[in-house]
């Protein structure tokens, strides 16, 4: 049985204020764009081993008990019975980007077992599972635009499509900690929400939408500001940097030629959003 898990990106992120527990609240809007990587599952015979991971594609760091897939397993595996797997997962969604590849791998994990093993798990159910492996994870059952508060954990619908758009992502050879995009973070609760800027013309966006860790990241990463301004120069009508970096994307209206050569050795991708 095989899936496709797919990234998101951010559509503005507002870090509105720090926590008692030492995390941020958050407000941002998830949406999916159709960039995937794929995740294949069989059932593993005569074997002893609960699992076999086989990772192609990107390179991962850690052990197989670090990657979201093994976690979703296993976490499941506490309370269902689940037959050992061998389990093949191509990554092309790039790691440390802002993209939740690795995010999507374990929801779409949750999801795949529910339906092999005939789990009968409810929608609210696998977003309870995939909320354990991390924040944003659970965003990936529904799949759908949301806006996300909280540390990027709660989430409530928007009606909101990007139909027909194109949209150019950019990942320079550059990486991003999360500890690095929080250094300087000032937080502050916006003038405007981001619930009611994406009611408005996408036109607009560009003048009240922001990702606050730009302001933290841009400064010691100069190159991942200046994919931004090119995007702007070749006619996009909304760039930002998507969750802590370090991927930027640019939405356009018409599909860019040879878009590609214009970003040199940067990981460049376009695709048309649904």
């Amino acid at each position: 049985m095989i899936t496709f898990p797919n990234a998101k990106i951010n559509l503005g992120l507002n870090v509105v204020e720090k926590r008692p527990d030492g995390y941020h609240n958050l407000e941002t809007i998830f949406y999916p764009i159709n960039l995937q990587d794929a995740l294949e599952v069989n059932r593993l015979k005569d074997t002893d081993r609960s699992f076999n991971l086989k990772v192609s594609g990107t390179t991962l760091e850690g052990t197989p008990e670090d990657n979201l897939v093994i976690k979703a397993y296993n976490l499941l595996g506490k309370d269902y019975q689940l037959a050992p797997v061998d389990i093949h997962l191509f990554k092309h969604i790039p790691t440390g980007a802002g993209l939740g590849g690795g995010s999507a791998d374990g929801a779409f994990m949750i999801k795949l077992l529910n339906e092999k093993f005939s789990l009968h798990l409810t929608t609210e159910q696998m977003e309870i599972y995939a909320a354990q492996l991390g924040a944003d994870c659970a965003f990936f059952i529904r799949n759908t635009p949301v806006f996300a508060t909280g540390i990027g954990n709660i989430f409530e619908p928007v009606e909101l499509s990007l139909k027909g758009y194109h949209i150019v992502l950019v990942k320079p050879d550059t990486s991003v900690s999360t500890g690095e995009a929080y250094a300087h973070i000032k937080s502050a609760r916006p003038a405007m929400s981001l619930k009611e800027i994406v009611k408005q013309p996408i036109e607009t966006w560009k003048g009240i939408m922001k990702n606050d860790f730009e302001d933290s990241v841009f400064p010691e990463h100069p190159e991942i500001a200046a994919i931004k301004d090119k995007l702007y120069d070749l006619g996009a009508l909304y760039a930002s940097m998507t969750g802590s970096g370090s991927s930027v994307f640019g939405i356009f209206r018409e599909p860019i030629a040879n878009v590609d050569e214009k970003f040199g050795e940067c990981f460049c991708r376009q695709r048309v959003l649904e």
